[in-house]
């Protein structure tokens, strides 16, 4: 998932050497006195700036202020609206998809390249291409794992993407796919400029459109300091209108109670991923509103389904039985949570209620181990995150937990941890036995959990089925649901996959956390999205 180290240590400054030294307020008061700007305390670093490699939602958040998509998702909501396509049309077959894009849309510009010319079917085709066709000179640029693109089944579903003209772009697809729509409003289908592209491969620097980028965005990229900054300035030029922020900073502080802190001081305007324990003073304070809606996300523990002992159904279910789930939920989540039966959260339509979750049995837990042969138990590791996630408060203590509950049965698991990029690098890699990981949905899709968590696709190496589950049954449903074109009888057959899920266990489903975001009473219509991104575009403050 850390697809290029040194693409997150490079600096990008207008003024080199001068804001790089500078503590924050000090930077805030570089800022014109008329000027406005709004910082919003980033829980991490972005793992670059290459939206077709990116899969966290830190680097979504740093990537989503510079990048346009062909169509977007509504302010707060799940519904699909032009973008760089003003429209486009569908054929009867749910094949041919015609994309009318918008004229004269400015591009970004910096030191190294200046665009001679405005946004057209080029760069969308570009964008495609570029995690599409192994032969493109940026495949392999920054990464070639194109994780997103590849979990879900774009490589096979593209036939062809064809150039009618310069604001026209054809895209036949090998079958009719009910999510693709959705599926172009994702962060990693963010468009990137080919004519810089071409330039910084002429130079011999293709990494650099990854590193120093270039978007039609709302915000332009001004710094980006690893681990302590990233400075933007609105676009004047932005196709919808400039932005009525001025200046938008991203403070990165990792440590909740740090971003608190400087929440309470006006040091910062949001804050994501409040610690649990600190919410009844911060419901407490006048100058700050919680802003709250149930999460579209869902914590997990995913067994590596390829590894003994967990190639056994019996041992998944006992170890699911062995786990006092409520406990967890009660004890971490504290009120934030509820606790999870399913791969998709409550909200997510085509859930099923229906599903019975395994119960709390520890003497049913070692019944089952007995008949998989193993009375005595056996010893895994257990990986935990190192980072606080939206979907997961506290994942240390969480596997503190699981690891006092399995002892009870008979089993000793290591918990391990890395540091976050490699963490996810070698879960994705297949390295661990049991690890904990989640996930928060991207387009309001059943799809986008079922099929890119849990499909034969992504099961593969570096794809984000980590529990490497790849189940004929539950295939056929999941992909018979992507060609439905009735709501309603897609929601049958997830209905259904949800089941066979839950009769499989290749996870032990966690919590489904409430997504809370702390905001200071001057910011003015700041909006939650259910995916949990962070967007600043139409968000004012108060002077």
């Amino acid at each position: 998932m850390i697809r290029s180290k040194t693409s997150v240590n490079r600096k990008f400054t207008v003024k080199p050497g001068v804001l790089c030294a500078l503590a924050l307020p000090a930077l805030l008061a570089l800022a014109p006195v008329s000027a406005k700007t709004l910082v919003y305390c980033s829980e991490g670093s972005p793992e670059n700036f290459a939206p077709s490699v990116n899969t966290t939602g830190t680097s979504f958040d740093a990537n989503d202020q510079i990048y346009d998509t062909i169509v977007k998702f509504e302010r707060g909501g799940t519904k699909v609206v032009p973008g760089l396509a003003e429209r486009w049309t569908i054929s009867k077959d749910g094949k041919e998809y015609t994309f009318h894009l918008r004229k004269g849309v400015k591009w970004h510009a910096n030191k190294n390249f200046k665009p001679s010319r405005d946004f057209n079917a080029d760069d969308f085709i570009f964008s495609i291409e570029r995690q599409w066709k192994p032969a493109d000179p940026y495949f392999k640029v920054t990464s070639s794992n194109h994780s997103y693109f590849n979990d879900m089944g774009m490589d096979k579903l593209l036939q062809s993407v064809d150039r009618v003209d310069d604001y026209t772009v054809k895209v036949t697809l090998t079958q009719a796919e009910a999510p693709f729509l959705s599926n172009l409003a994702m962060q990693y289908a963010g468009i990137q400029s080919k004519e810089y592209a071409i330039a910084m491969l002429k130079a011999g620097t293709p990494e650099k459109i990854d590193q120093e980028p270039l978007g039609t965005g709302a915000f332009m990229l001004v710094q980006y300091q690893k681990d302590a900054l990233i400075r933007y300035k609105a676009f004047p030029q932005y196709w919808a209108g400039k932005a009525k922020i001025d200046d938008l900073i991203f403070a990165i502080t990792p440590d909740a109670s740090v971003r608190w802190a400087k929440l309470q001081k006006g040091e910062c305007h949001v804050m994501p991923y409040p610690n649990p324990a600190d919410l009844p003073a911060i419901r407490k304070d006048a100058s700050v509103v919680v802003l709250e809606q149930p999460g579209l996300n869902v914590g997990y523990l995913a067994y590596n389904t390829t590894k003994k002992p967990f190639d056994d159904v019996r041992v998944r279910k006992a170890v699911n039985m062995a786990i006092n789930k409520q406990a967890i939920v009660d004890a971490v989540y504290l009120g934030t949570g509820v606790a999870a039966k399913n791969p998709i959260p409550p909200t997510q339509w085509s859930y099923n209620n229906a599903v019975k979750d395994d119960p709390f049995d520890p003497a049913a837990a070692k019944k089952l181990l007995a008949d998989a042969g193993l009375a005595n138990g056996f010893t895994t590791d257990l990986w935990a995150m190192p980072v606080q996630r939206p979907y997961n408060p506290n994942a240390k203590r969480i596997a503190e937990l699981m690891q006092a509950d399995l002892a009870k049965v008979g089993i000793k698991a290591e918990i391990k941890s890395f540091e976050w990029g490699e963490y996810r690098k070698r879960m994705q890699a297949g390295e661990h036995q049991m690890g904990m990981l989640g996930w928060t949905g991207d387009n309001g899709d059943p799809d986008n959990f079922l099929n890119t968590l849990l499909g034969c696709s992504s099961a593969k190496t570096n794809g984000s089925n980590v529990a490497k589950f790849c189940y004929k049954p539950f295939e056929d449903l999941i992909s018979k649901a992507k060609t439905e074109s009735n709501q309603a009888e897609r929601a049958k057959l997830y209905e259904k996959a949800q089941l066979i899920f839950k009769e499989q266990a290749p996870w032990f489903t966690i919590a489904h956390a409430v997504q809370l975001k702390p905001v200071r009473k001057e910011v003015i219509d700041f909006k939650l999205s259910p995916f949990g991104r962070h967007s600043f575009y139409g968000v004012d403050i108060k002077e």
